[in-house]
C-alpha cells in the first residue's frame, strides 16, 4: 500500500481546532446521540489528517484498520476492470464515513477510496470503533445503517447497468449531479467533470460517454461545453432516464 504521508500529522491541535472536531462529531449521524462524556472520549482517539488529492486511503486486499469520517473535499470509492477501467460506486461529500466495512468481519477492503481533492478526515481505529459499538449499541445501528445505504446504491448502480441503456444511465446521472451542484441562474448545470470521468461513474468507455452526450444534444435535452453542460430540457432528460415512466418519446 503507498506511503501515506499526511500533510500537517504533526502539526499541533488548537483550542479552535478542537471545539471544530467536537461540533463535527456531535453533528455526525453516527455520533450525535452519544452522551457528552462519550464524546470526550472519542474525542481523545480520535486522529484529524489532511492529504492530496490522489491520495489512495486503502485499496482491495488492505485490511480494514480504521474508520474515516471525511471533514473537507470529496472522496471517490471505486473498483478498477482488469483492464483498467474504473467504476465509481459512490462520491463522498463531507459528513460522509468510509471503511466501515471493517466492522462487519470483513478482513480486507474490495474497493479503493481515493481523495479526488484535497481532503481532511478523522480517523477512529478499529479497536476503538469496535469498543464503542459494543458499548453503544446506537453507534453499531448507525454503522450498519450507513453500510446498508451503501449496498443499496450499488443495487441500483447493478439494476442500472443490467436494465438501461447507456443513455438512460447518462441521463441519470446527468440529473443526479446537477441537482447535487448548485443552480446557475436557476438552470440545471454539471460543471467541473471530464468526459473520462462521467464514463468512470457509468463504467463505459470516454468514447462512449461523448457519442451519448452528442445523441442527447441532438435530442435538445442539454447544451455541452468544456467541463460544463446545462440541461435545457429537464422534464424530456427525466423522460429519457426513466422511459419506462415517461409518456411519449423514451429513450432508444
Amino acid at each position: 500500500m503507498q506511503e501515506k504521508q499526511a500533510l500537517n500529522q504533526q502539526r499541533p491541535v488548537s483550542h479552535k481546532q478542537t471545539g471544530a472536531r467536537d461540533a463535527f462529531l456531535a453533528r455526525s449521524e453516527l455520533f450525535r446521540h452519544l452522551p457528552a462524556d462519550d464524546l470526550n472520549a472519542l474525542h481523545q482517539r480520535t486522529t484529524e489528517t489532511s492529504y492530496p488529492s490522489g491520495f489512495v486511503f486503502y485499496r482491495p486486499g488492505d485490511a480494514g484498520s480504521a474508520l474515516f469520517l471525511l471533514k473537507q473535499g470529496a472522496v471517490h470509492l471505486y473498483h478498477l476492470s482488469p483492464d483498467g477501467r474504473k467504476l465509481i460506486m459512490a462520491t463522498l461529500q463531507p459528513g460522509a464515513c468510509f471503511g466501515e466495512t471493517l466492522l462487519l468481519g470483513q478482513g480486507q477492503q474490495r474497493h479503493f477510496a481515493e481523495a479526488v481533492s484535497p481532503t481532511r478526515v478523522y480517523s477512529i481505529s478499529r479497536h476503538d470503533i469496535e469498543h464503542l459499538a459494543s458499548q453503544r449499541p446506537g453507534v453499531a445501528l448507525a454503522l450498519f445503517y450507513s453500510v446498508e445505504q451503501r449496498l443499496h446504491q450499488i443495487e441500483t448502480q447493478l439494476i442500472n447497468t443490467t436494465f438501461k441503456s447507456t443513455l438512460a444511465r447518462l441521463a441519470t446521472l446527468l440529473l443526479q449531479l446537477a441537482h447535487a451542484q448548485a443552480r446557475e441562474q436557476g438552470q440545471l448545470v454539471v460543471t467541473g467533470l471530464t468526459h473520462e470521468e462521467l464514463a468512470e461513474h457509468l463504467g463505459v468507455y470516454r468514447e462512449t460517454v461523448s457519442a451519448t452526450l452528442r445523441e442527447l444534444k441532438d435530442l435538445g435535452t442539454i447544451e455541452p461545453g468544456r467541463r460544463h453542460i446545462l440541461i435545457t430540457s429537464p422534464h424530456l432528460l427525466a423522460t429519457l432516464a426513466n422511459p419506462e415512466l415517461g409518456t411519449g418519446r423514451s429513450a432508444p
